[in-house]
């Protein structure tokens, strides 16, 4: 909550009945309603938030990647939509809404500096057991989120793993407790293809014992994770971790003993997996729940020993250019951590970038090595780019000419494209005279 605005409501009002709360007695015409990503989501706040619209001021909501089904194209017609980015169910909604193109590491200061509006923040909290409270499952920019919020509104969820560090939320930072929701969004690993487990071999080849991995969620990062099971004292930095991290655990693979920092933790910003990976980091202690001002940072990532990033993307032209956002003339990725994490990776001692994709979309029909971006994003620039890895081999960018770089990405292109991408190389070239 915003300094200046502490005395508006009683901070220390008892906790009040979710039954009877009205989102209209706290909203003002003009407000910015923001809530955390995924599982961090409370969902009977933003319930009640939707149920409720009809009843309030012109406002806009604030997202980045959902999973629930509280945004639906509809909303467009009461709320204003504001999207950090189109993950995860967001993307039903990035068509009718205002895209905010941020890296993470920016988004803290961004909300900090009132760039980034936000006016009320939703978040689910559980007591601890030294009077303040824990975020339970998610940290990155929440915390932002809280600090530059008119208001704060939070219900109390017991059911959320009691962490500390960055997750922490002091009781004077929140304006209005509502008791009382139980429910958590869970996300369990997808079960990868198989060409992403042959990309995932290829990767995993790269990768040394005792490096500091970032893998993130999805069926690529999962296959990944796996493709790691026979490799030894490897340690997590990571935007997000899944289920798949307690795997790691247990077989002994993941032992965060060579990170250079926080030995024997894993830091995360959010637990995207269930209630598998919510019993294993209150359990254990072995996670670390951080801010994107920690995870995000080049100071602190490029610091870690054999920092091996790990992201995937929509599709890479041959000069190394890669889109993450746009697929299909939808806006369907983010900035998100993808230029921070890659930079960090090719900067860390003994650290690489890698940048691993399927060679074709899943239908075989399209290319994700393409000639040229066109009119799409550039979501990370050539000249950032380490190593671009798809189920046919493993292409090294850094230091490689525009005319190498070709060459390279168009030998782990899927066969059937080759000479299409070779033939439109050599176009371009004719126009353009640097390929």
């Amino acid at each position: 909550m915003s300094q200046e605005n502490h005395s508006v409501y009683d901070r220390k009002a008892p906790t009040q009945a979710l039954a009877h709360f009205r989102f209209a007695d706290y909203v003002q015409v003009g407000d910015v309603i923001g809530w955390p990503q995924g599982p961090g989501e409370p969902l009977a706040l933003t319930e009640r938030l939707i149920a409720q619209r009809a009843e309030l001021p012109s406002c806009a909501l604030l997202f980045g990647l959902s999973i629930s089904d509280t945004l639906k194209p509809e909303l467009a017609g009461d709320f204003e939509l504001h999207a950090l980015n189109g993950a995860g169910t967001s993307r039903k909604v990035t068509a009718c809404a205002s895209i905010y193109p941020s890296h993470v590491s920016s988004i803290p200061r961004l909300f900090r500096s009132g760039r980034l509006r936000i006016d009320i923040a939703l978040i689910q909290v559980v007591p601890m057991p030294d009077g303040k409270y824990s975020l339970g499952v998610i940290a990155d920019f929440t915390q932002a989120m809280i600090d530059s919020a008119r208001v704060v509104i939070a219900v109390v969820n017991p059911t959320l793993p009691t962490l500390g560090d960055e997750a922490l939320v002091d009781p004077a930072d929140i304006d209005i407790v509502l008791e009382s929701d139980s429910r958590i969004m869970d996300m369990p690993d997808p079960q990868p293809s198989e060409v992403e487990r042959l990309v995932a071999l290829q990767v995993a080849s790269l990768v040394p014992d005792r490096a500091t991995v970032q893998l993130g969620v999805g069926t690529l990062p999962t296959a990944v994770a796996l493709a790691l099971l026979d490799h030894h004292d490897l340690g997590v930095h990571s935007g997000v971790v899944s289920d798949v991290l307690v795997t790691m655990v247990d077989k002994g693979v993941v032992t965060n003993a060579h990170k250079g920092l926080d030995a024997g933790r894993t830091v995360t910003g959010g637990l995207f997996g269930t209630r598998r990976l919510r019993d294993f980091a209150q359990q254990k202690g072995l996670v670390s729940l951080r801010s994107a001002d920690y995870t995000h940072s080049l100071a602190t990532a490029s610091a870690l020993n054999r920092f091996h990033t790990i992201n995937s993307a929509i599709e890479i032209d041959l000069t190394g250019q890669v889109n993450a956002e746009v697929a299909g003339n939808r806006y369907l990725g983010a900035l998100g951590g993808h230029a921070d994490f890659v930079r960090a990776g090719t900067l860390s001692p003994g650290g690489r970038s890698i940048i691993a994709i399927p060679s074709t979309t899943a239908d075989g029909k399209q290319s994700r090595v393409v000639a040229s971006l066109g009119m799409r994003p550039v979501t990370t620039s050539r000249g950032d780019v380490d190593t671009v890895v798809t189920e046919y081999g493993i292409a090294h960018l850094q230091g490689c000419s525009l005319q190498e770089r070709v060459k390279r990405l168009i030998a782990i292109a899927h066969p059937d494209h080759r000479d299409e991408l070779l033939r439109q190389a050599q176009e371009i070239n004719k126009a353009q005279g640097f390929l």
